[in-house]
């Protein structure tokens, strides 16, 4: 039964609860960084790590952690997690690291893993709380990996390098900039709503809409 709760969980993140495209959290890193495929990739990998071990951390301490300082428990071990990521990245990949700039140690202050940390880490068991980070983390870098990839193409008309458009042909440049970062975005959302929602089923209308139809002589006739 666990293992169900738990696989639940993993995919809420992934899809249902998506925290960039349907929860719509992140926002300002999501279009910054999203110029290249790579770029998006790696910030999306760097909060999954902080995501899994911040709540990994707090909810293995959730009865230590007195309710009146929790918040800046919380941030203070999401940035021990941030600075772990950091010096990796700045001793093995400084080319990300440098790409991602000022919102790679601003993770620490990311809605989704202060978020998280709050509404479940915090509230449920570990096994959970590392699946439900897992899941968030999985469905952050989801989506920063399909917003950098269609802004990398259009944009430059390559992928990881790889010339796609032919050169003769001019890229669409207003993709690498803030306007083609937004309309993007937008899309990635239509489509979300659009695959997701629930289609509602048929109204009743008349006197078959009506809680006492049963009782009603003109139902029986066969109209109100």
């Amino acid at each position: 039964m666990e293992k169900k709760s738990n696989l639940s969980v993993l995919l809420n993140g992934i899809i249902k609860e998506n925290p960039t495209l349907v929860l719509l959290l992140g926002t300002c890193p999501t279009l910054a960084v999203t110029t290249s495929a790579q770029n998006g990739l790696g910030m999306g990998i760097a909060t999954l790590f902080v995501l899994v071990c911040s709540n990994l951390v707090i909810s293995l301490l959730k009865n230590v952690i007195s309710d009146k300082v929790r918040i800046p428990c919380y941030i203070v071990i999401i940035a021990g997690f941030v600075t772990v990521v950091q010096l990796f990245l700045k001793a093995f990949v400084p080319s990300i690291d440098k790409a991602l700039g000022v919102f790679l140690p601003l993770i620490t202050v990311n809605c989704i893993v202060l978020g998280r940390a709050e509404m479940f880490a915090s509230k449920n068991k570990v096994s959970a709380s590392i699946m439900d980070g897992i899941g968030m983390g999985l469905g952050f870098t989801l989506a920063l990996f399909l917003m950098g990839s269609i802004r990398e193409i259009l944009g430059t008309g390559s992928y990881f390098g790889l010339q796609l458009i032919p050169e003769a042909v001019a890229p669409m440049l207003i993709f690498k900039m803030a306007p083609g970062g937004f309309f993007v975005f937008g899309v990635l959302i239509a489509c979300v709503n659009k695959f997701t929602k629930k289609k509602p089923g048929k109204k009743k209308t008349g006197c078959a809409a009506c809680p006492s139809a049963a009782a009603c002589g003109h139902a029986s006739e066969g109209g109100c």
